[in-house]
């Protein structure tokens, strides 16, 4: 698996919030940073948000690491932005494009990246939304912008045109990296590897199957009926 930073151009990101699975990922070469969401966060069972942040920091202090403001208020949002922000040099706080009433957090985006926070604006789905986003962006201050290519291709588009245009969108700005987030299987990280795109991130259920890169396809297949045919006998299946 060590190798796939060799074969690779794009950086990968650990999606997740189980600590020890972050700790033991943060060893790995081929993972350059980390995702997570108070949704990820709900599914292990944290309930005190600042005490899981300051741990992941205390193990993981160079990678960046993207933790996201979960108040709906605009006003509310600064002040978890700026507390969050604190928290390490390797922070990225991630803004949702809009509330949950559909509005635009914009002058939040624009306020935040003027007083030097790096931000992880998330939830985008569209280039008109990563043109409004990179017009907020202080261009001298990092940023990635998380475009959700899985949940496109979940509405049946095909996500890679979008994608590209978003790399060309955001080539106008050489501090602000692309996110191919949500990806659905193995395959999203070389087609997003393929048009150029900085980053993707990655589930436990993705990494997983790091292994079977390359695997011969006649390999596989036998593998394949072996499975079945265990399960069955496990199964204790009788006609």
């Amino acid at each position: 698996m060590d190798s796939i930073k060799e074969l690779l151009k794009i950086k990968i990101f650990a999606d997740g919030a189980d600590l020890n699975v972050m700790v033991k990922m943060a060893s790995k070469p081929f993972i350059s940073g980390f995702t997570t969401n108070p949704t990820l966060m709900r599914k292990v069972g944290i309930t005190n948000y600042e005490r899981f942040a300051k741990d992941v920091l205390n193990e993981i202090q160079t990678k960046p690491i993207s933790f996201e403001v979960f108040s709906d208020e605009i006003d509310e949002i600064k002040v978890q932005a700026e507390k969050i922000a604190s928290w390490g040099n390797n922070v990225y706080v991630k803004i949702p494009i809009t509330n949950t009433r559909g509005e635009s957090m914009r002058p939040v985006i624009k306020y935040l990246s003027n007083i030097g926070i790096k931000l992880n604006v998330t939830a985008l789905m569209t280039e008109t939304q990563v043109e409004g986003i990179l017009e907020a962006l202080n261009p001298a201050i990092g940023s990635y912008i998380s475009v959700f290519a899985g949940r496109i291709a979940d509405t049946g588009r095909d996500p890679i045109p979008i994608m590209k245009k978003c790399l060309t969108i955001l080539s106008e700005n050489q501090k602000s990296e692309l996110i191919w987030a949500s990806p659905r299987e193995l395959l999203n990280i070389f087609q997003a590897n393929e048009i150029g795109c900085h980053v993707i991130t990655t589930t436990d259920g993705i990494l997983d199957k790091f292994d079977l890169i390359g695997l011969d396809l006649h390999t596989l297949s036998l593998n394949t009926v072996k499975m079945f045919y265990e399960d069955a006998k496990k199964s204790a299946f009788y006609l």
